[in-house]
């Protein structure tokens, strides 16, 4: 059952086509395009799905949306009733989306934000920046984007910041988020919108505990036997993870974490040598350059829209801010 969902912007004209093979909306036409019309009817029923997507359980979107969950639970089977599809995968921990829900859900966001654009200028608003902007970014650059974030946020009291930070990669193309600052090699999805923004610079650095308890490494050669930090994350773009394997070899890697606070911190307690940001190996007293900072430890920046999302009043804004902002960025 194949559920394929296109989209367009509201204010210009919304156009929201759904073609589905066992289409139950009218038992005599197996393709049926539904316009602005279909979408209005049911708009409920597709916020209310949205939200489940969003909340990830009955429950938390009932208390989005300030309805009871028999309601939540209602909307979901008449729209999948209507579409002649499964939206949702129902487990013990709460709803999953399908492929099919997810293509809806994409589109129900976007449309989502154009009401909120709309409605702020039906209320007099003009243009202004309202509702949720949702950016992700890995852990390690969120001393950038934290202070940048807040100050776009009292520039737009209208709006609610989600800041997600994580290795993994937030599907834009979902919904998931609506700007990303990623790490490594450009992005190559053919929907996003890609541009650099820097690099991130990394240092080597022993603590004050560790050159008390094992003396500062005289060399690079020296390394070899000295302790290490290091992430534990599969798959982690950080080369210097990579740099330090071929370097001393996994059995020197004393201490291994997934987290980059507890990482930090066994760094800072002298747990072993490691690596942070350049600009806090520049800032804090306590941490001392082991060896100069190499290019093969610095990673590339990109800032990642979705191509349908780009070009709306809050995207736009926020990436003016962050580029007006970024010779504060020290990296």
């Amino acid at each position: 059952m194949a559920l394929v969902i296109v989209g367009s912007d509201l204010v210009s004209g919304l156009e929201i086509v759904i073609y589905s093979n066992e289409q139950k909306i009218d038992d005599n036409i197996s393709d049926v395009r539904i316009r602005t019309r279909w979408v209005m009817e049911h708009w409920n029923e597709i916020r209310t799905a949205y939200q489940v997507a969003k909340q990830g359980t009955v429950s938390g979107a009932a208390d989005v949306l300030g309805v009871h969950h028999a309601t939540v639970i209602r909307h979901i089977d008449a729209l999948e009733a209507r579409l002649g599809a499964k939206l949702f995968q129902r487990h013990a921990r709460g709803y999953t989306p399908t492929e099919a829900g997810h293509d809806l859900l994409r589109v129900a966001g976007a449309t989502d934000d154009q009401f909120q654009q709309l409605a702020g200028r039906i209320r007099g608003q003009g243009e202004g920046v309202i509702g949720d902007l949702v950016v992700t970014s890995l852990p390690l650059v969120s001393h950038v984007l934290t202070p940048i974030l807040v100050g776009f946020q009292q520039e737009n009291p209208g709006l609610h910041i989600r800041y997600l930070t994580s290795d993994r990669l937030f599907r834009l193309e979902y919904g998931e988020a609506h700007v990303a600052l990623r790490a490594g090699n450009a992005p190559q999805e053919p929907d996003n919108v890609v541009q650099p923004f820097g690099q991130f610079r990394a240092a080597l650095v022993a603590s004050d505990t560790y050159v008390v308890r094992y003396g500062m490494p005289k060399n690079a050669d020296d390394l070899a036997n000295h302790w290490f930090v290091a992430n534990d994350v599969t798959g982690s773009r950080a080369p210097w993870g990579e740099w330090i394997k071929s370097l001393v070899g996994a059995e020197r890697i004393i201490f291994r974490t997934s987290d980059d606070k507890a990482m930090r911190g066994a760094i800072q307690e002298g747990a072993g040598l490691g690596f942070v940001a350049n600009w806090e190996a520049e800032n804090n007293p306590t941490l001392h350059k082991v060896l100069p900072a190499r290019d093969e430890w610095s990673v590339r920046l990109w800032l990642v829209t979705h191509v349908d999302l780009h070009r709306t009043p809050k995207v736009q804004g926020f990436l003016h801010y962050l580029k007006s902002r970024a010779q504060e960025v020290t990296l």
